[in-house]
């Protein structure tokens, strides 16, 4: 077992993480289930979007030459010649000094070029007192301006968001490719792991990575098929790995990934496949695994709840990303002052746990198989591998979780 921790960086292990990934089948769903689904291809309008050039507020078509100036004291005064109906093309034309009413998403009437807003008007008789001025195009969304017909309104790899189920549905596009949602096997072990329904005795403790790292695949838009609890015996553990190798399209271990003699997945794994990484210069999470099993990516997790869902977070995510094509979006950050020093071994990256608030971020120091600062905290700070902690009072970009 020469890669028995045989410690990467964790970019390297990134990148062996997306090189077993397997991409899965593509298929087209209905509109209506495509919600949090990945494009497996580019999606184009079949149609113009708008088709024609439309209002977007309720007002009054005019030709905006003509409200140059106006004010409260000093309104421009325009002929009112009639309402647009919506769902219709636009009757009449507005010519010189005219206006006409328009709701909002009306066809713009032949000669007016923008909308003034309903609030800065007032009709008195058959005559409209224009009271603020508008330029040419204000309050007017023009034909084609949102996407003209056969351009890409959505690009390939990405996760479909409810503002994206809109613009789907604008293009006409009633049936959607997307990835097939990967099987992600999820397999706890240890013997001193008890069922959550069960009360711990001396030395065991609720199975809690099974819960946590199912919701992270989930979230993922994977689907966790769930193997339960394995003990610490080889030819259990083989049992159980070889069934969701050739059941799903990943698996995932929590546990059974130190040195310790009792912990034999790397072990099983190289039997089964082979083992490509043990060992990541990341704290929490440097016993991580990266494996194949008959072709099938296998990672192996810390035991601890927290690393594992660190090693989720910074590698795993790519290797479910992998699998359905997306486009793996960047973290989302905010900037914060560090309210205490933070220190770290050079040569590794480390992920500490912090409550932001009001631009302070606070460390919750604690150990890997704490639970309390998952909860307390709202994000992590990275410590890069080059550098020996980071100091009180400085700038540091938080990951939100």
């Amino acid at each position: 077992m020469s890669l028995f921790f045989n410690v990467v960086p964790v970019a390297d292990a990134i990148t062996m993480a997306r090189r077993v990934a397997v991409r899965t089948e593509t298929e087209t769903v209905p509109l209506a289930d495509a919600f949090r689904r990945v494009l497996a291809d580019d999606v184009r309008t079949d149609v113009d979007i708008p088709g024609f050039t439309r209002s977007v507020m309720d007002g009054y078509a005019v030709r905006a030459a003509e409200t140059t100036g106006s004010s409260d004291t000093n309104p421009a005064i325009l002929a009112f010649r009639g309402r647009i109906a919506m769902g219709t093309g636009a009757d009449g034309r507005v010519n010189a000094s005219e206006c006409m009413y328009i709701p909002t998403g009306g066809i713009l009437p032949a000669g007016a070029d923008a909308v003034v807003m309903a609030e800065n008007t007032e009709l008195l008789g058959n005559d409209v007192l224009v009271k603020k001025p508008v330029a040419h195009g204000e309050n007017v969304l023009l034909y084609n301006e949102d996407f003209p017909q056969g351009a890409i309104v959505l690009r390939k790899g990405r996760r479909i968001s409810v503002q994206d189920t809109g613009v789907l549905a604008a293009a006409g596009c009633k049936g959607v490719p997307v990835s097939r949602l990967p099987r992600v096997g999820i397999i706890s072990t240890g013997n001193e792991l008890v069922t959550v329904d069960t009360v711990p005795g001396t030395g065991q403790v609720r199975d809690v990575n099974t819960v946590v790292v199912a919701s992270f695949v989930r979230e993922q838009g994977c689907l966790p098929v769930v193997y339960g609890i394995v003990r610490d015996e080889r030819d259990a553990f083989s049992g159980a790995l070889s069934r969701a190798a050739a059941e799903c399209d990943a698996v995932l271990i929590s546990g059974g990934s130190s040195k310790d003699d009792r912990d034999m997945a790397a072990a099983v794994i190289a039997d089964l496949g082979e083992v490509l990484v043990h060992g990541v210069a990341i704290a929490p999470g440097k016993p991580t695994i990266i494996g194949r099993c008959r072709n099938v990516p296998v990672m192996g997790l810390p035991g601890h709840p927290a690393a594992a869902f660190i090693v989720m977070m910074v590698i795993g995510r790519h290797l479910l990303a992998g699998m359905t094509g997306e486009t793996v979006p960047e973290p989302r950050t905010v900037p914060a002052k560090l309210a205490l020093n933070v220190p770290s071994a050079k040569g590794r990256e480390d992920y500490v746990r912090v409550r932001v608030e009001n631009g302070i971020a606070t460390p919750l120091f604690g150990k890997s198989g704490l639970l309390n600062t998952l909860v307390q905290s709202n994000g992590v700070v990275r410590v890069p591998a080059g550098r020996e902690g980071l100091e009180t009072g400085e700038t540091v970009d938080v990951i939100l979780w």
